[in-house]
């Protein structure tokens, strides 16, 4: 029989407790993946977390509710961005270890940039030697990396740039939006212009790559290698000033027996995002998730002015109550998106005869 000492056995314990951060850009898919791998993970290898993180004082996050709806091993951490609160994260990845979690994977509030040198090099510098990092991955898609080779738009451009070139890991989502052709030329693209990180395409949706992605973040580990940006530091900082992000969550009462939910959201998204581009700005991303007393839920999904909103998750029958959660970042001052949002809310309520109750409502500049 072999003997495993007490050092060997505290490595090779450490060896199954990993940590990796999803940085990216919204409507990339990062909640999706997150719930897709926790639960391919968990199914294939061993138990496996994640955690939704989000800016201001909200309490039930869409994301962290979406995954506990769809089954998954999901909690949040809340007030404020995982890179300034490394003791509670530290007790969090604690805990979903105890439990006998070997891969906790968490995402970051807004774009990400700088989680890198904050939240790993925080972990590592506070508790040294306790928690064992994956790849720094940062998550993208196809329209991402169109506008990336194509030079031209709007100055999320920068970002897009500053998150991809902090990452161990690039992970190419939604590969199945697309041909075998368009993924091998944009997986080129992204590795000549990247040479440092590994890239890989997955589809969370269809669970393409998972298992790639697992191995990459179980088996690989953080460079800590921190980029230079200061190229891109004016335009950089020019882009995250205009950002803001936009929380509220409302019960809507329903009183006509024809309502439809999903139209309902469909609606919803479609009349913020004519609002926000009446004003000549951008919304990268608007979440809608709603779920009734009978168990049934629906969500819907912004990912970029101009294009189409996708329902993510229909109702399956008619809805007597609706708990709402809506959260969306877009390039525009907080003042005019909160009132954008809250007018909308208002408006399409009461096209659809809802009497609404807002509890909560969070506006702030991303940079505040």
């Amino acid at each position: 029989m072999t003997v495993i000492s007490g050092k060997n056995l505290k490595e090779k314990i450490l060896k199954m407790r990993k940590f990796a951060i999803f940085s990216g850009f919204l409507g990339a898919g990062k909640t999706t993946t997150q719930m897709a791998l926790t639960k391919y993970h968990t199914d294939h290898h061993g138990k496996a977390a994640m955690i939704s993180n989000d800016l201001g004082h909200s309490v039930d996050l869409a994301d962290c509710r979406l995954a506990k709806l769809c089954g998954c091993n999901a909690s949040e951490i809340t007030d404020n961005c995982i890179c300034f609160v490394n003791e509670q994260l530290a007790d969090r990845l604690r805990s979903l270890y105890d439990d006998g979690c070997e891969l906790v994977i968490s995402d970051i509030p807004g774009f990400g940039v700088g989680a890198l040198e904050h939240v790993y090099y925080g972990l590592t510098e506070k508790y040294p030697g306790e928690f064992l990092l994956a790849p720094f991955t940062a998550i993208t898609e196809p329209c991402i990396v169109e506008t990336l080779i194509n030079g031209k738009g709007s100055d999320l451009r920068y970002i897009y740039d500053a998150q991809l070139a902090e990452a161990d890991l690039i992970v190419m989502n939604k590969c199945d939006l697309i041909n075998d052709e368009q993924r091998k030329a944009y997986e080129e693209w992204l590795r000549k212009r990247y040479p440092l990180a590994q890239v890989i395409s997955i589809s969370a949706v269809t669970g393409e790559g998972l298992e790639k992605l697992s191995q990459a973040l179980t088996e690989g580990s953080a460079s800590m290698r921190i980029p230079d940006l200061s190229h891109l530091k004016d335009d950089l900082s020019s882009a995250m000033d205009r950002m803001s992000e936009f929380y509220m969550q409302y019960h809507a009462s329903v009183c006509c027996n024809d309502f439809d939910g999903n139209e309902y959201l469909r609606e919803m998204a479609e009349a913020v995002c004519k609002d926000i581009m009446a004003l000549g700005e951008e919304i990268p991303h608007l979440k809608l998730l709603t779920w009734a007393p009978e168990g049934d839920y629906g969500k819907a999904d912004l990912l970029g002015t101009g294009r189409p909103v996708e329902m993510t998750h229909r109702f399956e029958h008619r809805c007597t109550d609706l708990a709402v959660i809506i959260n969306g970042t877009a390039a525009c001052p907080a003042d005019k998106l909160e009132k954008i949002v809250t007018d909308s809310v208002k408006r399409v309520s009461d096209e659809y005869q809802l009497e609404l109750m807002i509890f909560k409502t969070e506006c702030m500049g991303m940079c505040d």
